[in-house]
């Protein structure tokens, strides 16, 4: 199984998965995170903030995310993921994708700013740190249209919203078709 996050820049996505993970692993189910992250900074470092760079950058963490998923391993994809048709595209490729969507509201973000971006993005025109692209500031967001999850992070405890994705996942392994 793949699940494929999608979720703004602070919305916990990443901290969600790692504790889903080793929730998991104590079910003895393989779980790997793909943290956009990390995996920008090496595998896709030669990509930008276009939106056909970061339609590339989803296509090339869902390829290794399949090859995992492959060797059973279930594979989180933690990254922005901000279109909808690439969304869409990874489903059709691939099989068994979920999408989860990881909620939360742009004030609650701003108050969290765990990397300072959301500061940055909301600096005045011309300001020599101000980021032009930050996504659902000052680049598009589209919502998912229909997610298989819909994890609201700013309204619960990150806890109950890890238990939402550990109880999704063993819900689903039972229903999950060879690879």
């Amino acid at each position: 199984m793949i699940i494929q996050f999608t979720g703004m820049s602070g919305s916990g996505k990443t901290t969600l998965a790692q504790i889903a993970k080793q929730a998991l692993l104590k079910h003895n189910i393989l779980v790997e995170v793909i943290d956009g992250d990390e995996y920008r900074k090496v595998l896709c470092s030669d990509l930008g903030f276009s939106r056909q760079d970061r339609n590339q950058n989803i296509r090339r963490l869902a390829f290794v995310a399949y090859k995992l998923s492959q060797c059973g391993i279930i594979t989180i994809i933690c990254a922005i993921n901000p279109y909808e048709e690439i969304r869409k595209e990874i489903g059709e490729i691939y099989p068994n994708v979920k999408t989860v969507f990881v909620d939360c509201d742009l004030p609650v973000l701003i108050e969290r700013d765990t990397k300072g971006l959301y500061k940055k993005a909301l600096l005045p025109q011309g300001h020599p740190e101000k980021i032009n692209n930050l996504t659902g500031v000052n680049d598009p967001y589209e919502a998912p249209i229909n997610a298989d999850l819909h994890i609201q992070t700013g309204l619960e405890p990150v806890d109950a919203s890890a238990k939402k994705l550990v109880e999704f996942v063993l819900h689903n392994i039972t229903k999950a078709p060879l690879v």
